[in-house]
């Protein structure tokens, strides 16, 4: 038998009355808080779970505190992990402000981002500003009240605090995104803050090698070969042999030598040239003469550096002063770039040790790197400009030069440049991923760790006794 048709269960004037009620109550008791959605950066396609998210969209809404006489849930527990913050938070909101006020921006995101836009969604965050603090839905009730009046008017908000694994929370809201500054994955980028030049200075003498010739590159060298000068014999016993390294190229299948670099020109040779023996390397073939400095005329033996520097991320131009004697032979130099972090100035190959010189000649180093400039902003985007790297940023010390960032997406190159897309502060990088942390200011597993090493020995292969 049908219902009675005078006798309405909730016709749309009493709910629309209903909803206006609850929609004033809550204005009047609720508490404001932020409703921030979830958003889909990376899901995996095999067990469709989320491997990364992020928030940065929010919205005001006014919320009932169902759990008025404090938060619910196991309060603060031990656990054999350390101290664990259980708290539970019951918010209700009104279905017809959140299907009004926030819906309809929900539904103008990329489906791959929402997966519902229709409603609150478990795992979507709720900033509690009387607490301070983040929380998570767990779970929506939609039908509590059980239909008064035919319909339902409010969304029961089931929340647990929220915690952190790495999820990008960006809000533009400084009480919101502060919350996770320093919480998960945080590791240090030490950045070139200010370049410093190198200097150096050159010693001359007499008796030494002027240059090198490559006559013969040979062949099939798996490793650079070794480079022996003969000792000088004017001065036997008492001079100083010249020095070099062997400087590998590959041109097709062919690995070759292409240069001797001279690193010391000797002492004491006069006027017969030394010879230069090519062993080692698992070539054959190469082979090379030098020239020695005219006698009674003074050239370059040796650079000697007198400041390191820093900053260089390529090789300086480096100038020597022009000899003034007559005859003479102008000298040239390449600086040698250490791998340290500091990127400095470790040592000089004398290409043309020239002669001439009355006095030993000025070395002019090119100036280092361009320094960085500007101050990264919180939260934002950096991006390696070799690796292409993505992080962000969590703090920026400009005192030390070393960024703090979390969420990479890879690992950074040594050297480049370390672009903010935001703030546009731009560094160079110096060390790469050094001293990665994971902070967790309730993490005390490396504590209950140490103390339990105390009480059980695991060194011994039988515990029990002797086998």
């Amino acid at each position: 038998m049908a219902l009675n048709p005078f006798f309405l269960q909730g016709s749309p004037g009493e709910q629309d009355l209903m909803q206006s009620l609850i929609n004033e109550q809550l204005k009047i008791y609720g508490v404001e808080v932020t409703y921030i959605p979830r958003k889909i950066v990376n899901r995996s396609t095999i067990f469709e779970e989320l491997e990364r998210s992020k928030f940065d969209d929010n919205f005001l809404l006014e919320a009932y505190v169902e759990t008025f006489d404090g938060y619910g849930g196991q309060g603060d527990i031990m656990t054999k992990f350390g101290m664990t913050l259980k708290d539970e938070l019951t918010l209700s909101i009104s279905r017809e402000r959140f299907e009004d006020f926030i819906a309809p921006f929900m539904e103008g995101m990329p489906d791959d981002e929402i997966l519902i836009d229709t409603r609150p969604r478990e795992g979507d965050l709720v900033f509690f500003p009387l607490g301070n603090r983040l929380f998570e839905v767990k779970f929506v009730e939609h039908e509590d009240p059980f239909y008064q009046l035919g319909k339902n008017y409010i969304y029961k908000l089931e929340c647990e605090l929220f915690e952190y694994e790495d999820e990008v929370i960006d809000t533009s809201i400084p009480e919101i995104d502060t919350k996770v500054e320093d919480l998960g994955h945080i590791t240090d980028l030490v950045l070139i803050k200010e370049a410093e030049n190198a200097t150096a200075v050159a010693i001359i003498g007499t008796g030494g090698v002027e240059q090198v010739f490559l006559n013969e590159d040979g062949s099939g060298y798996t490793s650079a070969p070794t480079i022996t000068f003969s000792a000088p014999s004017s001065l036997p016993g008492s001079g100083t042999t010249a020095t070099g390294v062997g400087i590998l190229t590959t041109r097709g299948n062919t690995t070759s030598l292409e240069y001797i670099r001279m690193t010391h020109m000797g002492v004491g040779y006069g006027l017969t040239a030394p010879t230069i023996t090519i062993s080692g390397g698992g070539g054959v073939g190469a082979a090379a003469t030098a020239s020695v400095i005219p006698l009674n005329s003074k050239g370059i033996q040796e650079i000697r550096i007198t400041k390191h520097g820093m900053g260089y991320d390529s090789v300086p131009s480096t100038a020597i002063s022009l000899p003034s004697l007559t005859p003479n032979q102008p000298a040239s130099v390449l600086p040698i770039v250490g791998t340290a972090s500091s990127q400095p100035i470790t040592g000089f190959y004398i290409l043309d040790s020239g002669y001439g010189f009355f006095s030993p000649p000025t070395v002019t180093i090119g100036t280092a790197a361009t320094v960085g400039v500007g101050t990264f902003w919180f939260n934002e985007e950096v991006v390696g400009q070799t690796s292409n790297v993505a992080a962000r940023v969590k703090n920026w010390n400009e005192d030390t030069a070393i960024l703090q960032v979390g969420i990479m997406t890879g690992t950074f190159s040594y050297g480049e440049r370390i672009l903010g897309m935001k703030s546009g502060a731009n560094y160079e990088l110096s060390i790469p991923g050094t001293a990665s942390t994971t902070t967790d200011k309730y993490d005390q597993s490396d504590d209950f760790q140490f103390d339990a090493d105390q009480i059980l020995d695991f060194t011994e292969s039988n515990p029990f006794g002797l086998y």
